[in-house]
């Protein structure tokens, strides 16, 4: 709450002095917008999606072979010697955990690949995001993608403060309009909570 009283107080100064000098003029760009028309955030999606894959199909396999043993252990529980028994709990428990371990490393290890991943195209918009601005004498660029899950900073702009497609050009892409999101249907991830223990 803290954070968003003081961007939206930033911004009020922002505006605030860009109306004493009415020279100078801000702008604002869609960093999702640019990075979904560049040709190399295809690549970063395609690498992400086969890792993600990978990880999907090891974490469903460590599921599958705890859900096997846990079924052979329910099965011949009352048949156990009581070492025997003592032994397949303590595995159950210790294949519980490492699902639980290797969801949470493979989240991570993701995440530090998109990140790292996306860090060059980033730093290229910015360069570029810089370049257009000093050149159509912009003192403000703001991003209007504050993040997922967030409000934008700019809630309302002219159309003609969005340097969005005038970057893309820079970068030798052609702006292209947008398709509305298509629905996908779910799907089991790494992300899931792993198996419980009867």
């Amino acid at each position: 709450m803290r954070n968003k009283f003081l961007i939206a107080l930033f911004a009020f100064f922002v505006l605030a002095v860009a109306n004493v000098n009415a020279q100078q003029k801000i702008g604002y760009i869609s960093l999702d917008y640019i990075l979904a028309q560049m040709p190399e955030a295809k690549q970063v999606e395609t690498e992400l999606t086969a890792t993600k894959t990978q990880y999907d199909n090891m974490y469903q396999a460590k599921v599958k072979d705890f859900q096997t043993k846990l079924a052979d252990y329910e099965k011949n529980a009352q048949t156990m010697d009581a070492v025997i028994k003592a032994d397949k709990e303590k595995e159950l428990q210790g294949l519980q955990g490492q699902i639980e371990e290797f969801r949470q490393t493979s989240s991570n290890s993701l995440q530090k690949k998109q990140q790292q991943l996306l860090a060059p195209l980033l730093k290229k918009v910015e360069d570029n995001m810089h370049a257009t601005a000093k050149e159509n004498g912009f003192a403000f660029v703001f991003n209007y993608d504050a993040g997922q899950g967030t409000t934008p900073i700019v809630l309302h702009a002219p159309d003609d403060a969005n340097i969005s497609d005038l970057i893309l050009k820079r970068m030798g892409v052609t702006p292209k309009p947008l398709a509305p999101p298509t629905a996908t249907p779910a799907t089991t991830t790494p992300a899931g909570a792993a198996p419980k223990k009867n």
